[in-house]
């Protein structure tokens, strides 16, 4: 087949395709919705083509493929000549394209709302650092006291459910007793801090 032949035929093969996507831009534009599905399916492969010639990833080569199809959906309006839509499409592929790629690897800007939504909830610094004053200032109550008491309040503030006959048998006092000794031990703590002024 002589090289003639072959480009002749790619050239009308090429133009059959933007005489079909006119033709389908036209019937959409007329209320004919499967005319956009036609024209989704005849061009699709196309723009993918002109996008991934910008070394998109796939994911982006969609994205920018969708984006394309959005913005024929919300503009379409303005293509007044149905022979257009297929350089529309491309040069709008193209753009986005090309604005995917120069931003692509650029962190992009977000309201400090927007990033607070996305953040675990957190104590305020001043908050934070004030905790940690009146719990060293708490520690420091409690260093003073006896040493059982110390013993017995630590042991309760940290474990929700103490195991009471370990605590009597670690501690040398009967089960029973705990309680009791444990309210007078809390007494003399609060005490303490109504002396030293923190409560």
């Amino acid at each position: 087949m002589a090289a003639s032949t072959v480009a002749g035929n790619s050239d009308a093969a090429e133009a059959s395709v933007w005489v079909r996507a006119a033709a389908c831009f036209q019937r959409w534009q007329a209320g004919e919705s499967a005319g956009l599905d036609e024209l989704v399916r005849l061009m699709t492969p196309v723009l993918w083509h002109t996008v991934r010639a910008y070394g998109l990833s796939q994911a982006a080569a969609e994205d920018a493929v969708q984006n394309t199809w959005l913005a024929l959906v919300r503009n379409g309006h303005q293509v007044a000549e149905p022979a257009a839509i297929g350089g529309w499409l491309l040069t709008t592929a193209r753009r986005t394209a090309w604005r995917t790629k120069s931003t692509d690897g650029k962190t992009t800007a977000v309201e400090d709302t927007q990033l607070a939504a996305g953040l675990p909830p957190s104590v305020a610094a001043e908050t934070s650092a004030l905790e940690e004053l009146s719990g060293s200032v708490l520690w420091e109550h409690v260093r003073a006291l006896d040493e059982r008491c110390q013993r017995l309040l630590r042991i309760v503030a940290f474990d929700d459910r103490p195991d009471y006959a370990g605590l009597a048998q670690n501690l040398g006092m009967p089960i029973g007793s705990i309680g009791p000794t444990r309210r007078r031990c809390l007494d003399k703590l609060r005490s303490s801090l109504e002396k030293g002024g923190q409560l």
